[in-house]
């Protein structure tokens, strides 16, 4: 199986597992987040991270989603993804968001290796844009036409 990973410094990895919920319910048990929380040590986030895919098996594979790139989570993830041999095949990505997390969920069992990560930063990159909202005064110059 292969399974989203999402780290992030704080609650984000968590909220984002969350709102998965909403949207891909269903799969919300192949979701495993991870945070540094407040006041831990990157010795503490590595402890929990590798708890949290102590149930993985050598043939699972893992898509992992950051908060920042070069960040004590994610530097970390790696490390101890290298360690239980699973780095090689894995996807590492970051700018974590809604969106990236939702399309890996979705596409991960589809596309493979770089064909994934270019579909997930694809799609992230077009959510990316200001929400303009139309006034009163918008609607009335568009009649004037």
């Amino acid at each position: 199986m292969k399974y989203l990973v999402l780290v992030s410094h704080g609650g984000l990895a968590e909220g984002v597992q969350s709102s998965l919920g909403m949207f891909a319910g269903d799969k919300t048990d192949q979701v495993i987040a991870v945070g540094l929380k407040a006041g831990k040590s990157v010795d503490d986030f590595a402890l929990e991270f590798r708890q949290a895919l102590a149930g993985l098996t050598e043939e699972d594979q893992v898509l992992v989603l950051a908060d920042i790139v070069g960040g004590s989570p994610l530097t970390t993830a790696c490390n101890a993804l290298a360690e239980l041999g699973k780095l090689d095949t894995a996807v590492v990505l970051g700018g974590l968001n809604l969106t990236m997390a939702l399309t890996g969920l979705v596409m991960k069992d589809m596309l493979e290796g770089k064909e994934l990560a270019k579909t997930i930063l694809s799609e992230a990159s077009a959510a990316l844009q200001e929400f303009e909202v139309a006034t009163d005064s918008d609607e009335e110059d568009d009649d004037d036409i």
